[in-house]
């Protein structure tokens, strides 16, 4: 039987939950895959905390150095978050000699093209299937059971503290600061959310999923990013009469004349396989040009289902021996060669306030006409908010550049009306 020995830097929420699993199914590995996985070291600030989950105290290391030195260590799993000083551990780890699992999606995204120059370097596996959607097996699913499709196209819902937060207040009307708070006392929000409601969580993890789609290194610094603090209530409440869920979406499309990577808000039918993913789970629809539509689903945060996609790596690592790495050139920035799209093709919800005198609508559909904007849908609904009317419009199909110069050119002349929300559509 093999045995193999493990590390985990960090015994948090996940690292406790990962120690969890391996603790308690260590027999069950014995007996499903051959190997004894045993912790013989962990790195934790607390001491307390390690004690409390009944490690011994011999296992617990006074530093990093201790644990590239113990030859019973082979994989070193990194569940700290953030980037340093885990980009350090992790580094000194591979220059040891030893495999790593991590679930750092921020460190993966930003400096995998270190990481894996090391691991090349040292014969070691490096594996990261926990830095994205949780407990949902999409990295495996990317890297080995759809590598006979060229994907064409993948979208998400990949933050699971924003999809809670919009699923609340498309149930209960409340506002975003009011579930914001509710979020946080819950523990779904950070005391400081900025990473997850402004959408840096969900590009940092688009980047790592679309660069693995399309074979081609995606910086996050190419993703269009718009958080969910400016959705209102009131417009929850207008997409659902005209049959459409909102949603925090990642998505990524390789097309003939680029790559198109975003993450925004956004209208989805209702009727969509996503719109029904609601709380704080995750899903990712993926469409293979061989398999068409595949849909990953489950939770996308927790101790046990981020444990789970730990151990499983352990497990994949130690059954293994021969690793793989990046199919595409995994540098810091975009291959020259390869073109993104920003002026992508969307449908849009536009709310405006409108004053409430004859020949408003007509001017307000010659502006959009001016940019090459053609109406899908308008709905004027018999209220006034402080002293204006409302007036929603549905486009068909345009580009992200005509919309915004035509609410400027709304904007501009306030006599008429104003642009009060702009929400994209997703329409296929």
């Amino acid at each position: 039987m093999k045995k193999v020995g493990v590390a985990i830097l960090g015994l948090g929420v996940v690292g406790s939950g990962t120690y969890k699993i391996l603790t308690e199914h260590r027999e069950f590995y014995k007996k499903t895959h051959n190997i004894d996985v045993t912790v013989e070291n962990v790195l934790e600030l607390r001491k307390e905390r390690a004690l409390e989950l009944g490690i011994n105290e011999s296992a617990i290391a006074s530093s990093m150095a201790e644990i590239c030195s113990n030859p019973d260590v082979d994989i070193v799993i990194e569940v700290m978050g953030g980037v340093e000083p885990a980009k350090s551990f992790v580094l000194a780890a591979l220059n040891a000699g030893k495999s790593v699992v991590t679930s750092n999606k921020e460190l993966f995204c930003k400096y995998s093209h270190e990481l894996e120059k090391a691991a090349k370097k040292n014969n070691c596996g490096l594996f990261y299937e926990a830095s994205c959607v949780g407990g949902v097996p999409v990295i495996r699913a990317l890297l080995d059971n759809l590598q006979g499709n060229k994907i064409l196209s993948m979208m998400g819902i990949i933050n699971g503290t924003t999809n809670y937060i919009l699923t609340k207040m498309s149930d209960c009307g409340a506002s975003y600061e009011e579930v914001l708070k509710e979020a946080q006392k819950l523990g779904y929000a950070e005391a400081d959310p900025t990473a997850d409601v402004e959408g840096y969580d969900a590009a940092y993890k688009l980047s790592i999923l679309s660069s693995l789609s399309f074979h081609t290194k995606i910086p996050y610094t190419e993703i269009y990013r718009e958080g969910i603090t400016g959705v209102s209530a009131l417009d929850i409440s207008y997409g659902k009469k005209l049959g459409y869920t909102i949603k925090l979406l990642a998505i990524g499309k390789n097309g003939t004349n680029g790559i198109e990577v975003r993450v925004h808000p956004a209208f989805i039918k209702s009727e969509h396989p996503l719109a029904s993913v609601s709380d704080s789970y995750n899903a990712v629809f993926v469409t293979g040009d061989s398999v068409q539509d595949v849909m990953l689903y489950g939770r996308g945060a927790g101790a046990l289902p981020t444990g789970s996609a730990i151990v499983g790596d352990v497990i994949y690592c130690a059954t293994h021996p021969n690793h793989s790495y990046s199919t595409f050139k995994n540098t810091e920035k975009a291959d020259a060669a390869t073109k993104f799209v920003t002026n992508f093709e969307s449908a849009y919800y536009l709310r405006l306030a409108v004053k409430d005198k004859a020949g408003v609508l007509a001017k307000v559909s010659a502006i959009l006409s001016k940019n090459g904007i053609n109406v899908a849908q308008i709905i004027q609904p018999n209220e006034k908010i402080d002293g204006a009317v409302p007036l929603i419009i549905v486009t068909h199909l345009t580009r992200e550049n005509s919309v915004n110069k035509a609410v400027a050119d709304i904007n501009a002349n306030d006599s008429i009306a104003k642009v009060e929300t702009v929400i994209r559509v997703v329409s296929d």
